[in-house]
């Protein structure tokens, strides 16, 4: 009788949706930070559309490409920064359509240096640099797909050739001496030039044409592969730090909120004492005659950190005491408390330090 085998179905569901889910944090994160400092670099929707999706898709690509471990820090970090580089590369030519013209030829081959770079291995061949350029442009083109609609099938047009660039430099040159492209992706990359070089021809003369195909289709685009997977494997070594102080503040994520609950209950409870003094003694505090709870949780909070809250001042003798009470008690637990929690939390500082020091000869091993 033969024992039944176990469905292997649920196992790939879980992960699949452990990968949606990290994807979904990444994306998340990424548009936090870039949404709001592209609308204070400009005010032009298109703009910080462009800027959102351009975070979107290297974050998200990134975060694929190197897996659980660093995957999702990796990938908010650098999306983050992306999309704030073409948030004021953007925000440069607002209001016109040269960001996006400027941005399409070397948006993807950006991604591809990072996502080779910073990967747990390098990418290898035409069909994996191919199926990655794809990845890229499709998230890319959906975020632009809602502003500028059919026009965004343009991006499709810088897809051959960004594949082709990233598989060519991605190969050891006895690799490169032995290895053709597939006829597909040349068949591609000829439709994408012929097209780009009969509208240039149209729009602006025969040699203007061959000059700006030569430069946005292959030149500018290998630059940008080249400089981004340099500056990606420069800034690997100095990520893994990152990734290990994400691993620290996992821990500490629990016990810096309660300290911050402790501190947070004491700037409540003195902003009532504050209050209450103010409306039995009048005059206890300077500037304070239409205070509400707002003004009284704001100056708590302030003084607390031993900072003037130029609205309210303390008058009289026993403000002062008050507000001289507060500061100590919250310098006291800052003290007392935080140690308490550091002592309590050391035996898994020292844990992944441990397991740090051991990881880190099997990767140089590795990565040599």
């Amino acid at each position: 009788m033969s024992l039944k085998q176990p469905d292997p179905s649920p196992t790939r569901l879980r992960a699949a949706a452990a990968v949606i889910w990290r994807s979904v944090q990444v994306a998340a994160a990424v548009v936090v930070v870039v949404v709001p400092f592209a609308y204070a670099v400009t005010g032009v929707h298109r703009d910080v559309l462009i800027a959102g999706s351009c975070g979107f898709a290297i974050g998200v690509g990134l975060s694929l490409r190197m897996g659980e471990r660093g995957g999702r820090s990796t990938g908010i970090l650098i999306g983050s920064a992306v999309g704030i580089l073409s948030a004021l590369a953007t925000g440069v030519s607002a209001g016109t359509s040269g960001a996006f013209l400027i941005a399409a030829p070397v948006l993807v081959p950006l991604a591809l240096g990072l996502i080779d770079g910073l990967g747990p291995s390098r990418l290898s061949g035409y069909r994996e640099t191919s199926v990655v350029a794809l990845m890229v442009t499709a998230l890319l083109g959906l975020g632009l797909l809602p502003e500028f609609g059919l026009p965004v099938l343009a991006l499709l047009g810088y897809l051959p050739q960004n594949a082709l660039i990233a598989g060519f430099f991605n190969r050891d040159p006895e690799g490169r001496r032995h290895s053709r492209p597939p006829l597909w992706l040349l068949l591609l990359l000829l439709a994408a030039v012929v097209i780009a070089f009969a509208i240039g021809v149209r729009e602006s003369g025969w040699l203007r044409a061959l000059v700006l195909v030569s430069l946005m289709m292959f030149i500018i685009p290998a630059a940008f592969f080249l400089s981004a997977r340099a500056f990606a494997i420069w800034m690997k070594p100095r990520l893994d730090v990152y990734v290990q102080l994400v691993e620290y503040f996992r821990v500490m994520w629990i016990p810096i909120g309660g300290f911050s609950a402790g501190y947070l209950a004491i700037i409540v409870v003195f902003a009532g004492f504050s209050g209450m003094l103010e409306r039995f003694s009048p005059g206890s505090f300077a500037g304070a005659a239409d205070a509400g709870i707002g003004d009284w949780l704001s100056f708590s909070f302030y003084s607390a950190l031993a900072q003037d809250y130029t609205g309210i001042t303390p008058a009289s003798l026993a403000a002062r005491t008050l507000v001289g009470a507060r500061l100590l008690l919250s310098v006291a637990w800052a003290l007392v408390v935080f140690a308490a929690i550091m002592s309590a939390i050391q035996p898994q500082l020292e844990r992944i330090a441990r397991r740090n020091t051991q990881a880190a000869p099997g990767d140089e091993q590795s990565s040599s």
